[in-house]
Order: C-alpha cells, then sequence, then structure tokens
C-alpha cells in the first residue's frame, strides 16, 4: 500500500511538472503595477523579460506540488544565459565524481590542471582555499557564492562538452546547450578541447584525466541570435554589424527552472531522473547557493562583494539592501551583454513562505554589444528587485491549506 501511494504522488507531481504554465497571472500582476514595471510595459520589445513562476504546496506528507505562471515566455527566443549555466555544471561536476567512485577522489581532493591546447591556461594553486590548492569543492563555492568566471571554466574542463550535452540532453533539458568557458573569448575549436586534469593525495596521484576533444556542434537555431546594429571586437574596433550569438550557450528559463526543482526537490522525481547527488552533495550545493560572501570564511570576500551581490530578485543585486534575516535565497544569477537573470527559490522560515521565481531581462539602449554600455543599474536591476518583491508579498498572504516543513533548507552560516 505505501508502495502505491509513492508511485501516485510521484505521477501526481509528474503531471504538475509537465502542466503548461497559467499565462494570464503573471500578465494581469505586472499590468497592475505600472508604477514599478511601466519601462518593461511600455518598451517595444518588453526588454526581452520572460518569467516563470511556480508555486509551491505541501500536502500532509509534506510532498512539494507544483503551479507555475508565466509572462513572455518563449524557448525559441534567444538571451544569453550568461553565468546560469554554471548551475548544471556544478551539479554535473559532483555526478562525475560519483560516477568515477575511485577511493578517495571526492570534491576535497587536490585537482591540478594542466594546459594542453593554445589558449588554454593551468592551475596548480588556489589562494582562496584554506590548503591554497584548488578542488573541485572550492570552485562550486566561488561559483555559488560571488559567480567566478575561472572556477566554471576548470569544471566545464573536468565535466567535458560532450558529457555537459550529454546530461542535459538526460535529464530532458532539450532547448538548452553548454558549448564553452566563460570571460576568456572561448569559441569555435578551442572551446572543443578541455586540458588534462591530475588528482592527488598528498603527493600520490589517484586520477589522471587527458584532454580531450568533442567534435560535436549543437547547433540551434533560435529567433534572435542576431542583434543590435554593432558591437566591439577583440581589436576594440567598431564594427557596424549585428552581434552574432549562435556559437554560444543556450539555457532557456523553462530549463533553467526545471534543474532548480530537481535539485531542490528530487522527491518529487522519479528515482531515475534525479540527479545521480549524495545526501552530502545536495547539502553542500544547497548551503553555499544560500550562503552571502561574508559569511564565507574560505574562500573570504572583500567588502566589494556584500551580502545582495549574486541575490538579484528580491535585493536587485544593490549593496545597500537591508537583508531579511528570515528568508534565505537558493539561486545563481547571470549577467552579461545586457541580460540579467536569477533562477531563484526564496524561502521565508518565519512565515512559512517558498515559491520558485526565474526571470531575465536585458537592456541596451544603443544597440552596441561589448562596449560595456548597459542599463543593468536603471532597468534590469531595478525590475528584478520588484518583481521578486511583488510576488514574495502576494506570497505572504496567499493560504495555504498545509504550512511547509522547511529544515531542510535550514543552516547554519
Amino acid at each position: 500500500m505505501k508502495y502505491f501511494c509513492t508511485i501516485t504522488l510521484l505521477m501526481i507531481n509528474m503531471l504538475s511538472l509537465a502542466q503548461s504554465p497559467d499565462t494570464t497571472f503573471l500578465k494581469n500582476l505586472v499590468e497592475s503595477h505600472q508604477e514599478l514595471f511601466s519601462h518593461i510595459l511600455n518598451h517595444p520589445t518588453h526588454n526581452e523579460v520572460q518569467i516563470l513562476y511556480t508555486q509551491i504546496d505541501r500536502d500532509e506528507n509534506n510532498v512539494p506540488h507544483f503551479k507555475s505562471f508565466s509572462y513572455r515566455l518563449n524557448a525559441k527566443h534567444y538571451f544569453y544565459p550568461a553565468s546560469t549555466v554554471k548551475l548544471p555544471t556544478a551539479i554535473f561536476a559532483l555526478e562525475k565524481l560519483n560516477e568515477l567512485n575511485i577511493p578517495h577522489l571526492n570534491k576535497n581532493t587536490v585537482m591540478k590542471t594542466d594546459s594542453s591546447f593554445e589558449g588554454e591556461t593551468r592551475m596548480i594553486q588556489d589562494s582562496s582555499a584554506y590548503n591554497l590548492l584548488p578542488s573541485i569543492g572550492n570552485y562550486i563555492k566561488k561559483i555559488l557564492l560571488v559567480s567566478d568566471n575561472y572556477a566554471y571554466n576548470r569544471l566545464y574542463e573536468f565535466v567535458g562538452r560532450a558529457e555537459i550535452n550529454a546530461k542535459l540532453k538526460k535529464y530532458g533539458l532539450n532547448n538548452t546547450r553548454i558549448i564553452g568557458r566563460l570571460a576568456i573569448g572561448d569559441g569555435g575549436d578551442a572551446a572543443k578541447h578541455t586540458n588534462a586534469i591530475d588528482f592527488y593525495k598528498g603527493e600520490k596521484l589517484i586520477y589522471h584525466q587527458p584532454s580531450q576533444y568533442d567534435n560535436n556542434d549543437y547547433p540551434m537555431h533560435l529567433d534572435n541570435m542576431l542583434q543590435g546594429k554593432g558591437y566591439i571586437n577583440g581589436n576594440n574596433q567598431l564594427i557596424m554589424q549585428p552581434f552574432d550569438f549562435s556559437n554560444k550557450n543556450v539555457y532557456t528559463i523553462a530549463d533553467q527552472q526545471m534543474v532548480l526543482k530537481r535539485l531542490l526537490f528530487p522527491e518529487a522525481f522519479p528515482e531515475d531522473e534525479q540527479f545521480d547527488l549524495k545526501p552530502t552533495d545536495y547539502d553542500f550545493l544547497y548551503h553555499y547557493m544560500s550562503m552571502f560572501p561574508n559569511e564565507s570564511h574560505y574562500p573570504s570576500y572583500s567588502s566589494d562583494y556584500y551580502p545582495a551581490f549574486c541575490k538579484f530578485l528580491f535585493y536587485g543585486g544593490d549593496s545597500t539592501a537591508v537583508i531579511n534575516p528570515d528568508i534565505r535565497i537558493f539561486n545563481k544569477v547571470g549577467d552579461s551583454y545586457g541580460y540579467d537573470i536569477d533562477n531563484a527559490y526564496f524561502v521565508d522560515f518565519k512565515n512559512k513562505v517558498e515559491f520558485i521565481l526565474t526571470a531575465v531581462v536585458q537592456s541596451n539602449d544603443d544597440g552596441i554589444y561589448n562596449d560595456d554600455k548597459y542599463e543593468y543599474k536603471t532597468i534590469c536591476l531595478p525590475f528584478l528587485k520588484n518583481l521578486g518583491q511583488v510576488i514574495y508579498q502576494y506570497e505572504l498572504n496567499r493560504p495555504k491549506k498545509y504550512l511547509p516543513d522547511l529544515k531542510k533548507f535550514k543552516f547554519s552560516y
């Protein structure tokens, strides 16, 4: 009987995950707050906004059930995902460690990266680690705390481009591809090559991963892959042609939120569709996704990395934001080419509130890319801040039959 009930609950949850989201609620909500969202509503492209909001209702067994609402959601309309691709890559790095199943090889094992192809870089030390040596674990911390680009690049190289994209397909993330490193102008044949890597226990080599080459191209043909009227090239020259995103990463809003759901609520998925993570892996990811940079000791960060540095929804990434002590946000942001993205799970422990909110917005008024002139602070971040706060206020007053037990998301920082 217990087995039958479990299967029934999973079937109900999978039906809720597969349902098309409501497209009216968010439209009405945004339009009812002209004082906050008038710029977006009056802009001819709505600043490329896409939103996916998911309500979570618990049953008497604390099992989550989802109901989603969307605004301008369109998997065929391209936006640059920036650093949001780092979360699935971090998950796949932990999965790979578990699948290798080699004694003494874990997220804390010393990891030394060689340079195997033109343009690649070595990494044999890490000044931010407690032992000054690089590891999968410390790279993931830096990704989740401050969105470190070079930490992501090391994990991209460890997992490998082919395996990353095979995993995306395995988990049904069919509108996503991850095909390059970040912040180094990676692309073409260079992005297909990944470095040789060695793992050590003390002085002993316990695992060698040779350099890899991925022969696949992962073509995707989406709207909006040519943007703007010009761009600054690598020689600092202005080229008056649209900027081409056709060879860059793709990670849609719906796929981003699916990764977050699968990570935070594995119990809502059949066992064979859950990530291959250990309980300690889940706790590790939850801990650092929700931690503020100033709460971390290894790595430690200066005041330049203020608490809301990577919290766009609700706080607007504002250095002066007053942090609500009852709220934790488990998220991954992205910020590049005028796009701001946040994929977030909100928890208010005091008021027993939880919800998932994923959104993207762009502003590039001059139509020139790579000129570092984007309206992040005046358009994008205020929009995300206001959106998060409006949804939170709605959730505070939304009635629930059963209040959630949120203890699995409560950590000491």
